[in-house]
């Protein structure tokens, strides 16, 4: 699902900012069930970057021109997951990695975050 184009995920990764290591972070979960994005996100996602996307005192807004996939690749988000990312654009700090998330899981929540973009004009 994912492409492998080193430089450009590096890159994408680096511009990649979310959370912080907030205490509403989901720390401690070890898995997650299902495929349904909107679900995963909840359960994985919407402590820091809020349940309707719009962001947290605590996390960025994916409903924000920064994370289009022209800015943001869908690979961005996976790398982010794994590996965590740090913060520059936004001031909420670090995202740590977001440990028991597969691959599919991940693709379903960029869907999710995709299709809610879509609906709000980004593009």
């Amino acid at each position: 699902m994912f492409t492998r184009r080193p430089m450009a995920i590096g890159l994408a990764a680096m511009l990649f900012v979310a959370c912080g290591t907030s205490s509403n972070a989901p720390q401690g979960r070890t898995s997650f069930d299902g495929t349904d994005g909107a679900i995963l996100f909840g359960q994985a996602c919407a402590s820091c970057h809020g349940a309707d996307l719009e962001g947290t005192a605590d996390g960025p807004p994916f409903i924000d021109s920064i994370y289009r996939s022209g800015h943001h690749a869908d690979a961005a988000f996976l790398l982010a997951v794994r590996r965590g990312v740090r913060s520059h654009h936004w001031g909420f700090g670090n995202m740590a990695p977001i440990e028991g998330l597969s691959d599919d899981q991940v693709a379903a929540i960029v869907e999710f975050v995709r299709e809610r973009q879509r609906a709000a004009g980004i593009e």
